[in-house]
């Protein structure tokens, strides 16, 4: 199932709740997150905040334990297990942050499902203080999209993911979020890739008014069940198909073992006899 690439965000898609405002809220800086708010950009505004939880004394292990306390409906966790165990190829892009994700995916046993996390970059600096970076940066350089914030374009993540696919054979892409930016992302699907957008979030508020600007299938989803049973529905034709010509190679392979030991037997009989071989007739056919 190499062929299928299912590409999802995080934040109120894998995660039912926002992990940012989740370790605001639950950590106790949201009046001062609300505070600076108007005059940082997102990003650069939870770094800031990792910064002043360090000062109140929180240790980046206050932060993971917090991180684990946040909600993920077990039909998605279910959903992730059965597409990787179907062979797809499962990645993340996300405006969260690696420390974030990967805590919370390590927690509930999904990292390994996924080849690849498209996110903004984190590092713990020598004082024990998260730094959340942007995965642009655009300080030095603008990415030029007015749909997206300033430090991630989710569609020019997709051109690179497409662009990293191997060239030999067609890939189907499936592509899930919630956001505005997760419609920038939509856009770069082709026809025969398929979007699932969130029903009654930004995304598919956009999609209801854009439709035509969408060359993907659309498939809407509302929580963790109807999630895990789309996506499912979605790549157990390509994995049955797989399935079928994986299964067509090997008995094409089996018959070709056997045709090649019947002739090496009938050849030597035919020199200890001198008779004329007769060959099998599914040996003649293959």
């Amino acid at each position: 199932m190499a062929g299928v690439v299912v590409v999802f965000d995080f934040d109120k898609t894998i995660l039912d709740c926002d992990s940012d405002n989740w370790v605001v809220d639950e950590l106790g800086i949201s009046e001062l997150f609300t505070q600076f708010l108007p005059t940082l950009p997102w990003n650069s505004l939870m770094d800031r905040m990792m910064m002043e939880l360090h000062s109140r004394g929180k240790t980046i292990e206050d932060i993971a334990e917090c991180l684990k306390r946040a909600t993920l409906n077990p039909r998605i966790i279910s959903a992730i297990k059965s597409a990787h165990a179907s062979g797809c190829d499962l990645r993340i892009l996300s405006d969260a942050n690696a420390f974030f994700i990967d805590t919370i995916l390590k927690h509930h046993g999904l990292i390994e499902c996924f080849k690849e996390i498209n996110t903004n970059p984190s590092f713990i600096d020598e004082e024990g203080w998260l730094r959340i970076l942007p995965y642009h940066d655009f300080s030095s350089h603008s990415h030029g999209c007015s749909s997206c914030p300033p430090n991630m374009c989710k569609g020019l993540v997709m051109e690179r993911i497409r662009a990293s696919l191997p060239a030999e054979g067609k890939k189907k892409i499936i592509y899930l979020g919630d956001g505005t930016a997760d419609f920038c992302a939509g856009l770069k699907l082709e026809e025969g890739d398929f979007l699932m957008p969130r029903k009654n979030y930004p995304i598919w508020e956009i999609i209801c008014t854009n439709r035509s600007l969408i060359k993907a299938k659309v498939h809407e989803w509302k929580d963790g069940e109807d999630l895990e049973t789309i996506l499912l529905d979605l790549i157990n034709p390509f994995f049955i198909e797989e399935k079928y010509n994986v299964r067509s190679s090997n008995d094409r392979m089996v018959l070709a073992v056997e045709c090649k030991f019947l002739t090496s037997s009938i050849t030597a009989h035919e020199a200890s006899s001198n008779s004329t071989p007769q060959f099998p007739s599914s040996c003649k056919e293959f």
